[in-house]
C-alpha cells in the first residue's frame, strides 16, 4: 500500500517506512505530523476520487532538518564594472512515514466543520472592519472640505 502525498506544493510517492525530504515543516523532533493524501493505491485498487481520498491519512514523523546543495549564483555586466556573488541553500525536513490509514468518519466531518465556521467568522469581521474604515473615511473627508471652505472666505 502507499500513496501520494501532498506537501510544500509538491507531489511525492509514500510508503510505510519511507523516509522523505520534503520543505521545511514546523514542528520539533519526533513530533508527528499528518499529509494531506492526493491518491492511495492498496492493494491494485486506485483511490483517486476526493471524496474518498479524504478518508485516508498519512502520519509521518519529524526526523530532523537537512539541508539542500549549495547553489552560487553569479551577477556580472559587461563594462560596467557590476559584480555580485549570491548564494543559496535550501532548507529542508526529513520525516519518516508511520501509518497510511483510514480517518475516523466522525472526525474528519468535525475538523470540515470547526474549518468553515472559522472562516465564516473571519469573512464577517473584515466585512465589518471594511465597513468602519469607510465610514471613517468618509467622515474624515467632509471635516477636511469643511476647513477649506471656510479658509477660502479668509
Amino acid at each position: 500500500m502507499y500513496a501520494i502525498v501532498r506537501c510544500g506544493g509538491r507531489q511525492e510517492k509514500a510508503a510505510v517506512d519511507d523516509v522523505l525530504t520534503v520543505d521545511k515543516l514546523a514542528g520539533e523532533v519526533g513530533s508527528s505530523v499528518t499529509l494531506p493524501a492526493v491518491l492511495v493505491i492498496d492493494d491494485g485498487k486506485v483511490i483517486s476520487d476526493p471524496a474518498e481520498v479524504g478518508g485516508y491519512q498519512v502520519t509521518a514523523e519529524i526526523l530532523g532538518a537537512a539541508s539542500g546543495p549549495k547553489i552560487n549564483m553569479i551577477h556580472f555586466k559587461n563594462k560596467t564594472g557590476y559584480r555580485r556573488r549570491l548564494g543559496h541553500r535550501q532548507k529542508y525536513t526529513q520525516v519518516k512515514i508511520t501509518g497510511i490509514g483510514e480517518a475516523k468518519a466522525g472526525a474528519k466531518a468535525g475538523t470540515t466543520k470547526s474549518a468553515t465556521a472559522k472562516a465564516g467568522t473571519a469573512r464577517s469581521s473584515t466585512a465589518k472592519a471594511g465597513a468602519a474604515k469607510a465610514e471613517a473615511a468618509s467622515s474624515a473627508g467632509s471635516t477636511s472640505s469643511a476647513r477649506s471652505s471656510s479658509r477660502k472666505k479668509d
